[in-house]
């Protein structure tokens, strides 16, 4: 077994919402829900995705902020995941995110590895977010950008 097979990866992003869900300026992000997260679940690759009751995570709290909204998912490795953002129904969404999301300055999207089958909680993803805020891209907390081999890693001490 190769040493990434011992590893999955952990995706957090967090969006805040320029309108309630049940508004008309949403209402094409809303109905792209559940087929973009159908595509998603068969994409070669996907592990795990956090979702509720509605199938999905867009009522699951963070940061304590009604307004934001959160993704949180885990994939086989970077490749996998990127090749799912950028194809497809997801890469139309994305380039329709500034229509229904504000642009925020802090760091939204978050990566790290997990051992397989760890179902990463809201409260680590906001750690992992926070983390990455206050000290740049780390084995602990990365992006795309600048992404580090598979292993598990402590944060960075302050």
């Amino acid at each position: 077994m190769t040493e990434a097979a011992v590893y999955e990866l952990a995706q957090v992003n967090i969006a805040r919402l320029k309108a309630p869900l049940d508004s008309p300026r949403l209402k094409d992000f809303v109905e792209a829900l559940d087929p973009v997260n159908a595509v998603a679940d068969a994409a070669d690759g996907f592990v795990w995705r956090l979702k509720s009751d509605s199938g999905n995570a867009t009522d699951v709290p963070v940061f304590g902020d009604d307004w934001l909204i959160v993704n949180m998912s885990t994939w086989r490795d970077t490749n996998a995941l990127t090749a799912f953002m950028y194809e497809g129904r997801h890469r139309e969404l994305l380039a329709r995110r500034r229509e229904w999301f504000e642009r925020l300055s802090e760091a939204v999207t978050a990566l790290w590895w997990v051992r397989p089958g760890h179902r990463p909680t809201v409260q680590e993803a906001e750690e992992r977010l926070l983390h990455l805020r206050a000290h740049g891209p780390t084995e602990y907390a990365f992006t795309l950008r600048t992404s580090f081999p598979a292993g598990l890693a402590q944060p960075v001490s302050v």
